[in-house]
C-alpha cells in the first residue's frame, strides 16, 4: 500500500511474451537448403536459455493508493488471460483505505479464479529471510512461473532492483512476480504503484528480505 498519492489514470501495456527454457537446436548441415536453414534459425530464435522465463502481463496501474492488493492480484491473474475487476476483488479481500490486511486475503481470491487449492500462502515471519526461506521462495517462484502463473507478494520497507533503483513502501505494498532469470536468482516484478516503474528486476535475496515479516502466494 502506498502512502503517497498515486496517479489515477489506469495504464494498460502489453507484457513480454511467455518463453520457456529450451535446449540448443541441431547444427545446420552443410547440405541444408536455404529454406531448411531459415526454419532452423527461426526455431533457435524462439528459444530462451534454460533457467529463465517471463509471462505475458496485461498490466494495469492501481487506481488509488490503497488498491495495491487487488491490483497486484489482477495483474497476476492477467498472465492466465483473466481480466478481473479490481473493485470486485477489493470487496472479496476486505480492502479498505487501510489496504488489504495480509497475503491470506489474497490467496482465496487467486484460488477462486484459478482452481481449488492451486495457490498457497507462505509466510516469512523473521525480520530478515534466512537461506532456507530464500531458497524456498526461489523454488516457489520458478515452479509457479513454469506453471504459467504469477506469484503475489506482500512486501514492506525499501529494496533495490538490479538497476540500482530503490523502491520504498514503508507502510506495506503488494506486487506480482511474473518471471525469473538465472534459475530464479533474479526475478521480474510487475508493480502497480507507478506506471513509470511498471516492471523491474530484483535479486531473489533482496526480494526475500523485502517480503520478510509478511508473505507471498505461490502455486502448491
Amino acid at each position: 500500500m502506498r502512502t503517497d498519492l498515486l496517479r489515477k489514470t489506469v495504464l494498460t501495456v502489453a507484457g513480454v511474451a511467455a518463453t520457456a527454457g529450451g535446449i540448443a537446436g541441431p547444427a545446420i548441415a552443410a547440405h541444408a537448403t536455404p529454406a531448411e536453414k531459415a526454419a532452423q534459425a527461426a526455431v533457435r530464435a524462439d528459444r530462451k536459455p534454460a533457467g529463465e522465463r517471463e509471462l505475458d502481463v496485461r498490466y494495469q496501474a492501481q487506481p488509488n493508493f490503497y488498491y495495491c492488493g487487488p491490483a497486484a492480484t489482477r495483474n497476476a491473474l492477467s498472465v492466465q488471460g483473466k481480466n478481473i475487476d479490481v473493485d470486485a476483488m477489493a470487496k472479496e479481500m476486505g480492502t479498505t483505505e487501510d489496504g488489504t490486511n495480509s497475503i491470506n486475503d489474497i490467496t482465496p481470491v487467486l484460488n477462486k479464479e484459478t482452481g481449488k487449492d492451486v495457490y498457497k500462502s507462505v509466510e516469512i515471519r523473521d525480520s530478515k529471510a534466512d537461506d532456507r526461506q530464500t531458497d524456498t521462495l526461489r523454488a516457489d517462484i520458478v515452479r509457479t512461473v513454469d506453471n504459467g502463473k504469477a506469484v503475489v507478494a506482500n512486501i514492506a520497507g525499501t529494496a533495490t532492483d538490479t538497476d540500482g533503483t530503490t523502491h520504498s513502501f514503508e507502510g506495506g505494498h503488494y506486487i506480482s512476480i511474473v518471471g525469473y532469470h538465472d534459475n530464479g536468482h533474479t526475478v521480474t516484478i510487475a508493480d502497480s504503484a507507478n506506471p513509470d516503474q511498471a516492471s523491474y528486476q530484483m535479486s531473489i535475496d533482496n526480494l526475500a528480505d523485502w517480503i520478510a515479516t509478511r508473505g507471498y502466494s505461490a502455486t502448491s
